[in-house]
């Protein structure tokens, strides 16, 4: 039976001695002293960790029958922060030493100034692993990368004579951080990170359109490069220019809409995500500030947020400041009953932290965010919700669009959408968009389908100038009034 278990005993030790050989080894920091420096500077503060992290990516962009770039990169860095209160002293470098840390030291001290603090219990530790520690950049030559981009380039253009243009671009990141609190235990995490993404434009009769698709996630380039991935993603992106070619000018009005399964979950990830992040509800800047346990949605309505996902785009093992990821239930069957936090913010609410503190990089501070947000299927077919629809629109695709945290609203533009009319898919239509609140869109959600999809891997969610990738999904929604902007009558 073992009595005496040293801090980091239920942390991922695999991760932990990688990272050790990445920061202590080659780096030539004393482990010791850094983690004295650690505890000195957090010592008198409330919480507070020293984040180390060493990360490698490249990108490859293949446009016109030809390799137009390729990128690679390779940086490391800190960064220091002790939390007092609601203020938060943080010091970051790209320099890995003794001394750099040192002086980061001082400056973070400043935040408590020396005054004692109650030091908040540090996160549980897990020996989950979610996904590969192995460096995807190192699994695949540069020249099977650069033939697959070509690959898919003359698939496409014999694939339909309309083809004008293909441009096809693959990323890959490998990232391993090691995050050492005041208290001496430590977590660590290896992070791949790879995209594949496909974008076609065709011609007919002088009209041109476009298509896109994309896949990825936290998995090796050896998905990737199987043409039944490729093909398919390739075969994806053609369709939806093809489409587009026949569409229609989008209808304008109060009408029916459809959502359809997976991507168009971006919608509830911008609209009513960020408003169920923790920061925003502590400062009650959110439009669902003080709401919790009311009901915000129609009944059949669950939303959770699930960073365990193998292998997601969105999931991670630990946050960045060492809490195991979960799956957070928001929305229960329409009824609020709970936020994301990272630690600062549910400590200051009274709550527990989720494990959804994330940064961008060593350089930027935590905050809560989103890792995958779903909403949970319901009971009925696809079928059974567009026969409902008299006269409406089916968004089965989204692009850009825009959103306002404190009131909720929100315009989105569709990617590809068509006409219902009697209960049937009409044309494709062009140029809609929608505009909408998120709350007082989740009380119009009158179908909730039974075909649930996560979208493929390519979501990327910005707050605050950070980014980080996330994914997003539903499955077939029937919202019975929304605005519709379009260029049709």
């Amino acid at each position: 039976m073992i009595t005496d278990m040293s801090p980091e005993w239920s942390a991922d030790m695999t991760a932990l001695a990688k990272t050790d050989d990445l920061f202590f080894t080659r780096a030539g920091l004393d482990r010791n002293r850094v983690e004295r420096l650690a505890a000195e500077s957090i010592a008198g503060a409330d919480d507070g960790e020293l984040f180390l992290e060493y990360s490698q990516s490249e990108a490859l962009g293949f446009d016109d029958g030809k390799l137009k770039t390729a990128s690679f990169d390779t940086s490391q860095g800190f960064g220091l922060r002790a939390i007092k209160g609601e203020a938060a002293g943080y010091a970051h470098a790209s320099e890995l030493s003794e001394e750099a840390i040192r002086r980061a030291s001082t400056t973070v001290k400043a935040v408590h100034g020396g005054r004692g603090g109650d030091l908040a219990e540090p996160p549980p530790g897990t020996n989950r692993r979610l996904y590969s520690d192995d460096n995807p950049l190192a699994g695949v030559a540069f020249a099977a990368k650069t033939q697959l981009l070509a690959e898919i380039d003359a698939y496409v253009r014999a694939s339909d004579p309309r083809v004008r243009q293909v441009s096809v671009s693959l990323t890959g990141n490998w990232r391993a951080v090691q995050i050492i609190r005041g208290n001496g235990e430590r977590a660590a995490d290896i992070r791949p990170l790879v995209r594949l993404n496909v974008s076609v434009v065709v011609e007919d009769k002088g009209r041109m359109e476009s298509g896109s698709y994309g896949t990825g996630g936290r998995t090796g380039y050896d998905f990737y490069v199987q043409p039944s991935t490729w093909k398919a993603a390739a075969d994806e992106a053609l369709r939806q220019a093809i489409v587009n070619l026949g569409s229609v000018p989008a209808p304008a009005g109060e009408m029916q809409v459809v959502l359809g399964p997976g991507w168009p979950g971006i919608l509830l990830h911008e609209a009513i995500g960020h408003g169920l992040e923790g920061d925003f509800n502590r400062k009650k800047t959110s439009a669902f500030a003080g709401l919790m346990g009311q009901r915000i949605a129609t009944k059949g309505v669950t939303v959770v947020d699930d960073g365990t996902i193998p292998d997601r785009r969105g999931s991670l093992t630990i946050d960045d400041e060492g809490t195991p990821s979960q799956c957070t239930t928001l929305i229960e069957d329409g009824v609020l009953v709970g936020y994301l936090q990272d630690r600062q913010n549910a400590r200051l609410m009274g709550m527990k932290p989720t494990g959804n503190g994330r940064r961008q990089s060593f350089a930027h501070h935590p905050m809560p965010r989103m890792t995958n947000t779903y909403m949970l299927a319901g009971a009925h077919a696809p079928d059974e919700i567009i026969g409902r629809v008299k006269k409406g629109l089916y968004a089965v695709n989204f692009g850009g669009g825009q959103v306002d945290i404190t009131s909720g609203k929100f315009v989105f533009s569709a990617a590809e959408a068509y006409l219902i009319e009697d209960g049937k898919v009409g044309p494709a239509v062009k140029g809609a968009t929608l505009i909408g609140n998120g709350p007082d869109v989740l009380t119009k959600v009158a179908m909730v389908g039974n075909d649930l999809q996560l979208d493929h891997g390519v979501g990327t969610c910005g707050k605050d100038g950070q980014s980080v990738p996330v994914g997003v999904g539903q499955p077939t929604l029937l919202i019975e009034s929304l605005t519709v902007g379009g260029t049709g009558n």
